[in-house]
């Protein structure tokens, strides 16, 4: 499983559930990665998203605790049990994690690769990721050249698992 997103230097993702700049290099680096995968994430971030729907091209499963939600063209879960479950039935490099910060925290320890859009300076956030940078389990190993749009730098940065321990997802059939 793999986890995508765009964080700030304080590891920010999010202001009143949206995102914190509008980077149309960055959505393209997400639909290339993303187109013909499957994409997981929380209501409040499918909510979040133009017409309130999934994704097109992607399979899209929504973890909800609410057990009455319902989301046309989703699949819907409700327990990691149940995420795990409706994910074995994938191939683990064809998953991405899409948010929101509670599912980052929750479940990026499963993940062997983490792409993540890094920008420069506080964009105000108030929702945050871990440190990926203060995690021993994950190492950076490729970093792009910066990027300017509208008014704000970023980097492209791919993380992945140590190869000396095993992932938790692999540990669960991943």
């Amino acid at each position: 499983m793999n986890l995508i997103v765009a964080a700030d230097s304080k590891w920010g993702i999010g202001k009143d559930n949206g995102l914190l700049a509008s980077l149309p290099t960055d959505m393209k680096y997400f639909r290339d990665h993303t187109v013909g995968k499957v994409v997981v994430m929380g209501r409040k971030t499918l909510e979040s998203l133009p017409g309130k729907k999934g994704l097109p091209k992607r399979t899209n499963i929504v973890l909800s605790a609410n057990p009455d939600f319902e989301a046309p063209g989703c699949k819907i879960v409700h327990s990691e049990y149940e995420l795990f479950d409706e994910l074995s039935a994938y191939d683990p490099d064809d998953i991405f994690l899409i948010g929101g910060a509670s599912l980052y925290n929750r479940f990026y320890k499963y993940c062997s690769t983490l792409y993540i859009t890094r920008m420069e300076g506080d964009l105000g956030a108030d929702a945050f990721i871990v440190n990926i940078d203060e995690d021993e389990d994950y190492v950076l190993v490729s970093e792009s050249e910066p990027i300017t749009e509208n008014g704000v730098t970023f980097r492209f940065l791919v993380y992945s698992r140590k190869s000396e321990g095993l992932s938790r997802a692999r540990t669960l059939n991943f």
